[in-house]
């Protein structure tokens, strides 16, 4: 149910479904302490993962559900909850390395939170954190393109940086990857439109389109939909010419 409310960006319902967690894990935790200060051990509650994965996911989901509804304090107070993870007791290497791997995280939304606030000049630092960890440049990128969008930066040289990448991932489509490319193809094609660069921007949204219907989002296809018709007296005619073709095999 959490899954279904970011998909449908229902950030009320995210942040309810997360604060649920939030209570359910904490009162196993203050469960085990009661039985630990008694000297006896707890009763045995299976869960899939260790416990301090559910209290970094929910403070995670919180501070998703807050940046996107524009609370930028309250993201980032969120950030500082599941950056340290390590108070836990008793973390085995398996919690250990889940309290890293939130670590990471946190680093990664923490610089996300404050580009997509506008903070510029964190873009340079962000651009080279992203080629010191390659397996993060996607969703990076699209932060940075979401962000230049809204703050009308012009990040032409980010781009270039990233290119070999872009053409790469473009090829090898994957369920992994297809949200994010979605996002990053639709953001791509309004900055190429503010750009002045019309059938650039017709390009990727032709992309965002192909993405949206794999992922059988229909309101995406929509909204791609509304932008290329924006678009359609600037496009050539072989790129009307795909598009025609790519709707009628959607049918």
């Amino acid at each position: 149910m959490l899954d279904m409310a970011v998909a449908f960006e229902n950030w009320n319902k995210v942040m309810e479904r997360a604060d649920m967690l939030y209570q359910c894990v904490q009162s196993i935790h203050e469960e085990r302490q009661e039985y630990r200060s008694k000297g006896v051990p707890a009763p045995h509650i299976h869960i899939e993962r260790p416990l301090v994965y559910y209290y970094g996911f929910s403070h995670l989901m919180r501070g998703m559900a807050h940046q996107k509804m524009g609370q930028v304090d309250q993201a980032r107070a969120c950030i500082d909850q599941y950056a340290e993870l390590g108070w836990l007791e008793d973390l085995d290497e398996i919690g250990m390395q889940v309290a890293q791997e939130f670590r990471h995280k946190a680093q990664v939304n923490r610089y996300a939170l404050e580009i997509e606030a506008g903070q510029v000049q964190l873009l340079e630092e962000f651009v080279n954190f992203l080629l010191e960890h390659p397996e993060e440049w996607l969703v990076g990128l699209k932060v940075i393109m979401e962000a230049a969008v809204r703050h009308r930066w012009q990040i032409d040289r980010v781009l270039h940086v990233f290119e070999d990448q872009i053409q790469g991932v473009g090829r090898e489509m994957n369920s992994l990857n297809n949200d994010d490319m979605y996002h990053y193809c639709y953001q791509r094609a309004l900055y190429e439109q503010w750009m002045g660069r019309p059938q650039g921007a017709v390009e990727f949204i032709l992309q965002a389109i192909r993405l949206a219907h794999k992922l059988g989002m229909d309101r995406y296809v929509i909204r791609c939909m509304a932008l290329l018709e924006s678009l359609r007296e600037e496009a050539t005619a072989e790129q009307i010419g795909r598009y025609r073709v790519m709707l009628d095999e959607m049918k």
